[in-house]
């Protein structure tokens, strides 16, 4: 009778523990509403597109990061344009999304509200074509969660994106791309 006693003891104990435990406090952000512009800066003309659809993921205890744009999204100001990018350039039926996938390379303190530098080391992918890259920008924790702020550029050769060749319609063959998004726990 007293084995019986202590079992059910251990037992209720063990189902105390398990019921009353914390889960551990999640480290993975996310969002999917964030800004993203390109900026083409050609002897002849400057313009940019911009879209307030950036998806992203930040999961700080795996040390990874994805972050996803369809690239129909994205608003020149000009609708003759926004054709002519997403039907000839970017061929956004065969290549809907720009996605950058990797991992935080650089240290960063989820308790500390001051912005921080940080770096990520992956994969860039658009136009169906990928380059491995590091980025940088800064990170900051807030009260809904992670603002966080990047820049870097593409170069369209890279990414076998054909420039248009009209002389009134130069577009430039490195593209600054800046993001800013507020990811949140989910």
């Amino acid at each position: 009778m007293n084995l019986i006693h202590k079992g059910l003891k251990i037992t209720a104990l063990l189902l105390l523990i398990v019921f009353t435990a914390k889960p551990a406090a999640s480290q993975v952000y996310v969002a999917d509403d964030g800004y993203v512009e390109f900026v083409s800066s050609a002897p002849l003309l400057e313009f940019k597109g911009t879209s307030n659809n950036l998806t992203g993921m930040i999961d700080l205890d795996e040390n990874l990061v994805d972050f996803y744009i369809d690239l129909n999204t994205l608003d020149t100001g000009i609708n003759l344009r926004n054709r002519h990018m997403r039907e000839s350039y970017l061929e956004t039926e065969k290549y809907p999304f720009a996605e950058f996938t990797g991992s935080m390379i650089s240290e960063f303190d989820v308790e500390n509200m001051n912005a921080q530098d940080v770096s990520v080391q992956g994969t860039f992918t658009i136009h169906g074509v990928e380059k491995d890259m590091e980025i940088s920008g800064t990170l900051r924790k807030v009260n809904e969660g992670l603002q966080l702020d990047a820049n870097w550029s593409v170069l369209l050769d890279d990414h076998d994106i054909r420039r248009p060749r009209v002389v009134f319609y130069e577009l430039a063959d490195e593209q600054i791309v800046n993001i800013s998004i507020l990811l949140k726990t989910d």
